[in-house]
C-alpha cells in the first residue's frame, strides 16, 4: 500500500510540474526556470521516499560527468544543482515524461548517427560558452554500479572546445539502514522504466549520494586520455 501512494503522488507531482511548465515557463526567465526545476527536482526525490546527500560543492558552470545507475541520476542531480542533460533522443517521445525533460532544458541526441553526436557536441559547447551547466553519463547506458563502463569521450571534446572545467560525480545508492549498495533503483538490461520505479517504491529506504569531485581543466589533454582521468576520479571517489 505504501508503495502505491507513493506512486499515486508521485504522478501527481509529474501532473504538477506539466502544470507548471505549462502556465509559468513562457512568463518567466531562465534563471526562474532553473529555480523551478531544481526544487520540482528535490520534491520529487521526497515523494519517492529517498534521503539526497550531497558531499562536495557543484561548479556554478562547466561540464558534469557522472557514472549512470538509474532514472533517478537525473533527478538527483538537478535537485543538487540545475543543469542541461545530455541523453538519448528515445527519452523525448516517452508519455509525459519526454515533455517534462524537454521543457525542463535536456539536450537529446541520437546516438546511432555520427553527424547528430558531432551537432550535439558542438551545441553543448556553444552552450558552455555562454556559461551553462552541462551533464553526460560518458559510459553511454546505465549499469548496476558494482563497476564503471567505459567512457565515451565525445563530449568531453565539448568542455576541450569551450575551454570549460569539467567535474567528475560519484552517484551510489544505498540502503539508508545498513549502508549496503541498493540496487532496486538500477535500470539495466531487460527492466522497464516501471520495473525500476516499482522496486525503488518497495524498498524501505534509499540514500542516493552525489559526490562532487575537484573540478578539472584540459591541461593539454586530448579528449580520450580526459575521459580515462574523469573515469579514474569517479571510481576513486566509489571505492
Amino acid at each position: 500500500m505504501k508503495a502505491a501512494f507513493k506512486l499515486c503522488r508521485a504522478i501527481l507531482h509529474l501532473l504538477r510540474g506539466y502544470w507548471i511548465i505549462k502556465t509559468q515557463f513562457a512568463k518567466i526567465s531562465q534563471n526562474e526556470r532553473a529555480t523551478h526545476v531544481q526544487q520540482w527536482s528535490a520534491q520529487l526525490v521526497q515523494v519517492l521516499g529517498l534521503e539526497l546527500r550531497v558531499i562536495g560543492r557543484p561548479i556554478a558552470h562547466g561540464l558534469f560527468v557522472a557514472n549512470h545507475i538509474s532514472w533517478l541520476d537525473n533527478v538527483a542531480i538537478h535537485a543538487a544543482h540545475f543543469c542541461r542533460f545530455v541523453a538519448k533522443s528515445d527519452i523525448k517521445g516517452w508519455p509525459l515524461i519526454g515533455y517534462l525533460t524537454d521543457q525542463s532544458g535536456m539536450l537529446f541526441v541520437e546516438r546511432t548517427s555520427r553527424k547528430d553526436s558531432h551537432r550535439v557536441v558542438q551545441t553543448v559547447a556553444e552552450r558552455l560558452r555562454q556559461g551553462d551547466c552541462v551533464a553526460v553519463f560518458p559510459e553511454g547506458t546505465t549499469g548496476e554500479g558494482r563497476k564503471l563502463l567505459p567512457f565515451h569521450a565525445n563530449m568531453i571534446q565539448s568542455a576541450i572546445d569551450a575551454d570549460a572545467q569539467v567535474q567528475p560525480i560519484a552517484i551510489r545508492f544505498t540502503d539508508t539502514a545498513s549502508g549496503a549498495q541498493s540496487f532496486a533503483p538500477c535500470f539495466v538490461g531487460e527492466d522497464t522504466l516501471f520495473q525500476s520505479v516499482w522496486r525503488t517504491l518497495n524498498a524501505k529506504s534509499i540514500t542516493v549520494t552525489l559526490q562532487f569531485g575537484a573540478p578539472q581543466t584540459t591541461e593539454s589533454r586530448d579528449r580520450r586520455a580526459w575521459a580515462h582521468d574523469l573515469r579514474a576520479s569517479i571510481h576513486t571517489m566509489l571505492t
